[in-house]
């Protein structure tokens, strides 16, 4: 089995989600079947840069892993691009017999058994300012291919009031999946310096949105990587 791999990274801090702030090596895939307005990974997405993705075996994924964590169970996330693309049981298979945790974000467009041997699975529909409509059969079949994983949450970036009023539909439509939104980050190059101002500015608009609707069901975070690193690549 090959797998296509735009970057493996870290030990970082995960910065946004489920689990921000949790040590992680991040194994970024390339492909994905979106083309979101304002991705900030296109690097891991877009075919024209295919030719800097590496095809790696699963034991050269997961000897890279166990380098850059020197051996130390920890996080590893499969993150992209769309991780669910690609086949990463045996990576997962390798890792979980030296007792790492896995963790996996995807937009729920494409199921895999593999699902189900994840710690962590972050089920992140894409709102109506990305461009993209949300297959929401697709996405059933994704919850159904994860019975078995231990956690499974719902992750929704908000750039608007549109993506907001979505969110809340998609909240009542799946109430026993925990929900966690984020401000969306306008500044998707990470050539560019982000404007930290703007950046709290838009998390303080996404908690009042929140308290004020007496909306209490989600979990309100900030993107961390974005307010203490910057929009690099690889956090």
């Amino acid at each position: 089995m090959t797998l296509r791999i735009a970057e493996i990274f870290g030990p970082t801090i995960q910065g946004e989600g489920a689990l921000i702030g949790e040590p992680t090596v991040f194994v970024r895939a390339g492909g994905c079947d979106y083309r979101c307005s304002w991705c900030d990974s296109m690097h891991a997405v877009d075919s024209a840069y295919r030719h800097d993705w590496t095809p790696l075996s699963d034991s050269d994924v997961w000897d890279r892993v166990r380098d850059l964590s020197g051996g130390r169970p920890l996080t590893v996330s499969i993150s992209g691009g769309n991780p669910a693309i690609q086949d990463f049981s045996g990576v997962i298979a390798l890792g979980k017999a030296e007792g790492y945790r896995f963790a996996c974000e995807t937009q729920g467009s494409i199921a895999k058994r593999w699902f189900a041997e994840l710690d962590t699975l972050v089920l992140s529909p894409k709102p109506p300012s990305s461009g993209e409509t949300v297959d929401w059969a697709a996405f059933e079949n994704c919850l159904a291919a994860a019975k078995g994983c231990r956690n499974i949450v719902l992750k929704i970036v908000i750039f608007d009031d549109a993506d907001y009023a979505w969110a809340q539909h998609v909240a009542d439509n799946h109430p026993d999946l925990p929900l966690y939104l984020q401000p969306g980050n306008p500044e998707v190059d990470p050539d560019q310096p982000v404007d930290l101002q703007v950046t709290a500015d838009r998390l303080l608009w996404l908690i009042e949105k929140v308290t004020g609707d007496g909306w209490f069901t989600p979990r309100v975070l900030p993107q961390l990587h974005v307010l203490v690193w910057g929009n690099k690549r690889g956090v």
